[in-house]
């Protein structure tokens, strides 16, 4: 397995004082997933937790919901020029019983924009294959201070970013403000995929008392994630799209977005939010 990281030569500039030294970069690599021995998907990733994303991704896509859904999960011969296994294949394998769609799973994800479905129809995917219905859990009541010292413990637990400054992370949080897990990844879909993985192995789902951070924007692709895991609250330090907002009112996510500080826009969900007030 590769690492995840690099070190590359650069040329430094800095106040017009050049040299010449070492950077640390996050390794990007290609992974391929395949469902039951056929291509399914390609994603560039940040080499590690391969099966757990290979499995939030099965999450997200309404394939698997357990642990016992999966049968096996192994590294197929993906070599390079020298013939070596580049660990960039990863097959699972479905347990006896556990559906594949009949529409053929490689056209029937919806997660990526260029998909071609509108809006509605993306929306109507997820409602139709949500198995933890949110709003049907216990409600949480998390208070603004809570929120708003998340980000900076989600920066704290980090540590690929600290070396190399390229990284998307998503943490997953208790309803007290206890970091529970965080995974860090060049693409942020990738790390919520490797959370939620990571939460399937271990039996963890629904997981209907979490809050899940990402460090960047929240996109339709990251609350349908949530969705799909029973995550009530997702909360991004930047902006939501319309779609984001549109999936958190039709399933009853609470969406927080622009989380910096004691500053923070609730776009859906409000319930879930404690002002203190009678």
């Amino acid at each position: 397995m590769r690492r995840v990281t690099e070190r590359r030569r650069t040329l430094r500039i800095r106040d017009g004082a050049v040299s010449a030294r070492p950077d640390t970069l996050v390794t990007e690599e290609p992974l391929e997933i395949r469902l039951n021995g056929r291509p399914l998907t390609i994603t560039m990733r940040t080499p590690g937790d391969d099966f757990a994303l290979a499995t939030g991704f099965l999450v997200s896509e309404g394939v698997v919901a357990a642990a016992e859904d999966v049968r096996q999960i192994q590294y197929c011969a993906g070599t390079n020029d020298q013939g070596e296994n580049t660990y960039n294949v990863v097959d699972v394998r479905l347990a006896p019983g556990v559906p594949v769609p009949d529409t053929g799973l490689e056209r029937h994800v919806y997660t990526t924009s260029s998909c071609g479905l509108c809006g509605k129809a993306s929306l109507e995917a997820v409602r139709t294959t949500a198995r933890f219905p949110i709003a049907d859990e216990p409600r949480l009541r998390l208070s603004p201070a809570l929120l708003a010292a998340l980000p900076d413990r989600l920066r704290a637990a980090q540590r690929v970013f600290a070396q190399t400054g390229g990284l998307h992370g998503a943490a997953l949080f208790s309803e007290d403000g206890e970091l529970l897990d965080v995974r860090e990844d060049v693409g942020r879909h990738n790390a919520v995929d490797k959370l939620v993985g990571r939460a399937v192995q271990s039996g963890g789902l629904p997981l209907s008392r979490a809050v899940l951070l990402v460090s960047g924007r929240a996109s339709f692709e990251l609350a349908q994630k949530a969705v799909m895991a029973g995550i009530p609250v997702l909360a991004a330090v930047s902006a939501p799209s319309s779609l984001a907002v549109d999936l958190a009112d039709e399933t009853g996510l609470t969406l927080v977005g622009f989380l910096r500080g004691a500053n923070m826009n609730v776009y859906a969900g409000q319930e879930r939010i404690d002002l203190g007030r009678d």
